[in-house]
C-alpha cells in the first residue's frame, strides 16, 4: 500500500464524482477514502428528487470540521509526516485541501479548480456571475436547486448537451447558498506564510467557476520560502474535470506528481 488518499468533494457534487479517481488510484496501489459532506450522502438523483430538509442550513464551517475529522482519522493517532494521507479537493474541496494542509494534516495537497482562500478576487464575469447567483442574499437559506440547464452552462459547458444530461445525471446535487457564503469569510482564511507540504494546483482552461487566473493567483499568493508550490493547466477542461472526457490525462499527471515528492519524503 503506498499509503491513503482522501478525496473531498465540492458543491453540487458528492463522492459519486470521485468513481473514475477512486478506481485509478486504488489501482495504483493506495487506499482511497471518500468521505460525503453532511447532507450529501447517497445517491444524487435520490439528493435532488429529495434534498435533505437541512441542507439549506449547511454551513462551510459544518463542512470544515465533518471532513477534518474524516483526515485525522485517515492519518492515524499521531502520524509520521509520511504517515498523513494525500488530500485531493476539488472546488470547495480544494480550499479545504488547503485549509488541512495550512494545518498539517496531510502529506501532500491536489487543489483541483479550487475556490481560492482569503476572499481572493478576479474580474472574470462568468466568475462574479455565478458567486452572484448562488450567494443571492435575498434568497436566505433556500437551497440552490441545479437543473440540466444550469448544470450544463456552468459546469460542465465542454460538453454536449447529451453528455452533459449524463453528467448531471449521474453526479449533481442541490446545495447549500451558505457554503459558498463561508467561502468568502473567515472560515475560508489561510496563512500562506506559513511552512507547508507540497501542493498541486489543477486549473481548466474553459472552467466558467473557477477561472484559471484565480486558480494561479492562488498558487502564487503562497510565500516561495513556505514549500513546493505546482501549477497546471489543462486545456479544454470546464468545472467538470474530475469527470469530463480525457479525465486520465490529469489524474496520469497528478499520480506522476504524488511519486515524485512521495519518493522525496521517504
Amino acid at each position: 500500500m503506498k499509503g491513503t488518499i482522501v478525496f473531498i468533494h465540492g458543491m453540487f457534487q458528492n463522492p459519486k464524482s470521485w468513481d473514475k479517481w477512486v478506481a485509478y488510484f486504488s489501482q495504483q496501489g493506495f487506499k482511497c477514502v471518500v468521505p460525503a459532506w453532511p447532507d450529501h450522502e447517497g445517491e444524487p438523483a435520490a439528493l435532488r428528487s429529495n434534498p435533505p430538509a437541512t441542507l439549506g442550513d449547511l454551513m462551510l464551517d459544518d463542512v470544515i470540521e465533518a471532513m477534518e475529522r474524516v483526515v485525522i482519522e485517515a492519518g492515524g493517532n499521531n502520524p509520521a509526516p509520511e504517515d498523513k494521507p494525500i488530500i485531493i479537493g476539488h472546488s470547495v474541496g480544494g480550499l479545504l485541501t488547503q485549509i488541512f494542509v495550512n494545518k498539517n494534516l496531510a502529506c501532500l495537497g491536489v487543489p483541483v479548480s479550487s475556490v481560492a482562500p482569503n476572499m481572493m478576487m478576479t474580474l472574470d464575469w462568468p466568475f462574479f456571475k455565478n458567486v452572484a447567483t448562488i450567494t443571492n442574499p435575498f434568497k436566505g437559506d433556500e437551497p440552490f436547486f441545479q437543473t440540466p440547464e444550469s448544470f450544463h452552462e456552468s459546469f460542465c459547458n465542454t460538453l454536449s448537451e447529451d453528455q452533459a444530461l449524463q453528467a448531471f445525471e449521474s453526479t449533481a446535487t442541490h446545495d447549500s447558498r451558505n457554503i459558498l457564503r463561508g467561502c468568502l469569510g473567515s472560515s475560508a482564511h489561510i496563512d500562506l506564510d506559513l511552512p507547508h507540504v507540497p501542493l498541486l494546483f489543477i486549473s481548466g482552461r474553459e472552467d466558467q467557476i473557477v477561472p484559471t487566473e484565480l486558480v494561479e493567483k492562488n498558487s502564487k499568493a503562497y510565500e516561495e520560502t513556505a514549500g513546493v508550490t505546482t501549477y497546471k493547466e489543462f486545456e479544454g477542461r470546464s468545472h467538470y474535470i474530475c469527470g469530463e472526457p480525457g479525465v486520465e490525462e490529469v489524474m496520469d499527471f497528478v499520480n506522476q506528481w504524488v511519486d515524485l515528492y512521495r519518493v522525496q519524503m521517504v
